[in-house]
Parts: structure tokens; sequence; C-alpha cells
């Protein structure tokens, strides 16, 4: 059943190619934006906290390519539901809700992955200096650690679109729920840049698993117990985020109010 919805959902994304085309032109555009901004903060230097200006230009197109793969809109998807109240009809079928959203983003990131990140990395490799391992084990760790990622976004995404039940309009969590993810993850500006005090605080919350660790398994070659001690962070958080999810979880399904209904 569960095969069947990631299979209807990478159909559905399927059907929108224009938003296929376009995403891969704002990416690059971001990536390109990105890529002359810290051209311009390097400066000439060989490196900067233990990046190079090569390292930082891969790690920029890794992480941007990474994120179309892990975002989705599950969280406005959930709020959508429990306002118009197609929720409770969601309560009665013969199916986990929540499994249901799991693989529904997966679906849509294994759409994202093959027709859009892998097309699109091609294309920026060709336009901006970077340097992609070749095929090895690396790529797999990398994927391995991806999928890890992707699995916490998808949970905070169900954290927080399941606070609908509360407060009913969470447009404003929604914003302000994806401003800091791509901030604290690492996408924006890598973990490393932050002042000493900050990296501490980052590495006691899940964000960095998102966006940080995956890239940074390709472009510093993690191995041995660098890479595993990353993986059993991701790991661990995958498993934490399952206790504030089950727990609202059920006191939302008691909970239920339809606008209007």
């Amino acid at each position: 059943m569960y095969a069947e919805i990631i299979r209807i959902r990478f159909l559905m994304m399927l059907a929108y190619r224009v938003n296929y085309y376009s995403g891969i032109l704002i990416y690059s555009l971001n990536i390109g934006a990105y890529y002359f901004l810290w051209t311009a903060i390097y400066g000439g230097q060989g490196s900067i906290n233990g990046f190079t200006a090569l390292q930082m230009a891969t790690y920029i197109a890794i992480s941007w390519m990474s994120r179309a793969f892990y975002f989705n809109n599950v969280d406005r998807e959930i709020a959508t539901e429990i306002r118009d109240g197609t929720v409770a009809i969601q309560f009665i079928r013969p199916y986990n809700y929540l499994m249901v959203k799991v693989f529904q983003s997966f679906g849509e990131g294994i759409f994202r992955l093959v027709l859009f990140s892998v097309p699109g990395m091609f294309l920026v490799s060709l336009i901006f200096p970077i340097e992609l391992p070749g095929f090895g084990w690396i790529w797999l760790k990398f994927a391995l650690s991806l999928f890890l990622g992707f699995v916490i976004n998808v949970q905070i995404n169900i954290l927080v679109g399941i606070l609908a039940f509360f407060v009913l309009n969470n447009q404003g969590m929604l914003w302000a729920k994806r401003m800091i993810v791509d901030l604290l993850s690492g996408l924006t500006i890598p973990i490393a840049f932050f002042p000493i005090w900050a990296q501490w605080v980052l590495k006691a919350l899940p964000f960095q698993a998102i966006s940080y660790l995956p890239s940074v398994v390709i472009v510093k070659d993690l191995s041995g117990s660098a890479f595993w001690g990353a993986v059993g962070i991701q790991v661990m958080w995958c498993l934490l985020l399952l206790i504030p999810i089950q727990m609202i979880w059920n006191k939302a399904r008691h909970t239920l109010v339809v606008q209007g209904g």
C-alpha cells in the first residue's frame, strides 16, 4: 500500500513539469548567487574555517541539490487538511495518517532526486568550478546520510504540521520553521562558520543532521569514526523526534476542531 502511495505522489509530481523546469533554474540561480558571495568573502584566501574556496563551492552545490531531495510541504498539507476538515476522513481510512505523509514525501523526494537533483548537479558542475568525487563508496555513504537527513526533515515538518490541531492557523509558524531550518541546518552558512558558542548550541539541535552533515560527508570525504559519528547523530535524532511526534499526535487526535464544521 505504501509503495503505491510513493508511486502516486511521483506521478503527481511528474504532471507538473513547469514546476520541475523552473525549480532547476531557481536552484541554479541560488547556487550562483551564493557562489559569487562566498568568492567575494574568500577574496583569494586559501582557507577559511577549514574550508578551501573549492570545497566551499562544492559545499554550496551539494547542499542546495540535496535540499531538492529532502524538501517537502508535508507540514503545509497537514495544516490545510486540519483547517478544511478532510483530516477527519483520513482518520477512518485503513492506514496510518502520519505514515502516509512520510511516504508521500518520499515519493516526492525520489522524483526530485532523479529528475531534479542529478541533472541539476550536472548542469551546475558545467558552470561552476566544483570538485565532486568519482564513483565509489563515498556516494553510498552520502546517500545514507542524505536519507537520514530526509527522515529528520520530514519528522520536523510533521511535528510543526500537527501543531495546527491546537492553533488552527499556523501559517506564521510554517514560515518561521522554513527560515530556521535553512539557516540552522547549514544550508545558507556552514555551521563551521558560526561562533564557537553557536556551534555548540547547534550541535545540540537536530537541524545540522538535515543538510550540514550529509554535505560534509562529500566535501570532507568523511570516513571511519568521523563518518559513523555523523550517522550516529542522525540516527539518534531520528529516534528522539519520534517521542514528541507521538505525544502530540496522541493528544491531537482527541482535540480535533473543524473550522466551520
